[in-house]
């Protein structure tokens, strides 16, 4: 398989809905509660819509589940990663170390072994985007920060295999968001108690905004990856770091370096080769 121009802008497209939503997390006061905030409304906003679309196959259940298990991680390093460092150092870490792992171990277990000039592609925007991370920071963001690359890898592949299956890759997005919404409440609720509900309803707007953004940007990646190779729709999607860069330069105040703008020219040169 590969990539068409539609399928591209549209990951594009979800990698700008993605970042939103994390300026959102990194903007919040407490992470912790900022990051159940926004699984909490996106699985309302996904519920919601469910109920208007066909339900995944049976064969697909199964992936909903581990996945939503496998994001109490991603939500936990992610809240640590954003807690301790700024999100234009560990924002890039953490997506650009996972499309790495997702080509070769798409590889090996889908079969799907990307020619030369892709491969090209896909090494460029990682090194692009792990450039983008600069500077001394807080040990503990960075392996926060690694260690959600390893998760985003696992669910990306879970995901992927899970929409294939499941014959309806959107309503296999919404009942994913929905299962999560769940687990991370059940979380949320453990650590927190009674502050996560609080924190809701004076944060209910971002909450579905946020959520929203989430959503969308999921069901974008899941369903190109129903029409393209993994591997290439993962990395086109964490280009969402050059997109979180100048949304963290406009809201969050933090420096656009030379360094990333040259991170940038690398990112834009591999998409370059993922379409020649």
């Amino acid at each position: 398989m590969e990539i068409s121009a539609g399928v591209t802008a549209a990951v594009l497209g979800a990698a700008l809905l993605h970042a939103s939503w994390n300026v959102l997390v990194k903007a919040g006061k407490d992470k912790e509660l900022e990051t159940v905030n926004i699984a909490v409304g996106s699985g309302l906003v996904a519920l919601i819509a469910a109920f208007f679309l066909p339900a995944p196959a049976p064969a697909a259940w199964p992936w909903v589940a581990a996945s939503a298990l496998v994001h109490i991680l991603y939500f936990v390093c992610l809240a640590g990663a954003y807690r301790w460092g700024d999100m234009s150092y560990t924002y890039p870490v953490m997506r650009g170390g996972g499309p790495m792992i997702v080509a070769m171990v798409g590889a090996v277990a889908f079969g799907e072994v990307l020619p030369p000039m892709e491969t090209f592609g896909v090494a460029l925007i990682c090194v692009g985007i792990l450039a983008f991370a600069s500077g001394r920071h807080d040990r503990r963001a960075t392996w926060f920060a690694l260690g959600n690359a390893v998760v985003i890898a696992a669910y990306t592949l879970i995901d992927g295999h899970g929409a294939r299956l499941s014959g309806a890759p959107v309503s296999y997005t919404l009942w994913f968001f929905a299962a999560n919404g769940v687990v991370i409440l059940l979380y949320g609720l453990a650590r927190r108690g009674a502050g996560v509900p609080a924190h809701f309803r004076r944060h209910s707007l971002r909450a579905v905004v946020g959520g929203s953004c989430a959503v969308g940007a999921y069901g974008i990646a899941l369903w190109a990856m129903t029409r393209a190779p993994i591997a290439l729709v993962a990395v086109l999607r964490e280009t969402s770091v050059i997109f979180g860069a100048i949304l963290g330069a406009i809201f969050l105040h933090e420096k656009m370096t030379p360094r990333r703008l040259l991170a940038t020219g690398a990112v834009m040169a591999g998409l370059v080769a993922l379409r020649i």
